[in-house]
């Protein structure tokens, strides 16, 4: 699994003019399903996301989680990221799971996070979305439950 984890003010996604996810301070979470993935990597992901340290403590540093600082997370599926640009002009998607597959491991890592006790909001998978939000930093990072970049 992927995702594209950014630090934010605020976030929501909206559907055909309507906010179907709102948070405040809290991660922008973008995840993508490959057709490797397990439940171990949904897993892997939900806690690494709670526990990840971006949030500064009272001296500035980040050294606080979401859930120690009592944050949002906003969670929408994104099976571009697993776009492969290598080759030619228009991406393959070849490596992103199916749709069937892609939608389980979704909701276990919106699962996984909320059973951590983090308020989430998620958008709806295969829906068109706008996606908006204020990154606080900036603060973007990558994360990928197979490799290491």
């Amino acid at each position: 699994m992927r995702a594209v984890v950014q630090r934010v003010s605020r976030a929501q996604v909206t559907i055909d003019g309507q906010i179907v996810g709102k948070i405040g301070p809290g991660l922008m979470v973008l995840v993508g399903v490959s057709e490797e993935d397990t439940q171990d990597d949904a897993s892997y992901l939900a806690e690494k996301l709670v526990g990840l340290r971006i949030f500064p403590d009272t001296e500035g540093k980040m050294n606080l989680s979401v859930a120690e600082t009592g944050g949002g997370m906003l969670i929408v599926s994104q099976f571009t990221l697993f776009g492969d640009c290598r080759k030619g002009k228009r991406p393959s998607f070849i490596k992103a799971a199916r749709p069937e597959k892609a939608v389980e491991l979704y909701r276990a890592v919106v699962a996984e996070v909320r059973g951590r006790g983090v308020v989430v909001e998620a958008g709806r998978f295969q829906e068109q979305m706008e996606v908006e939000l204020v990154n606080d930093g900036p603060v973007t990072l990558l994360i990928d439950s197979t490799k290491t970049f």
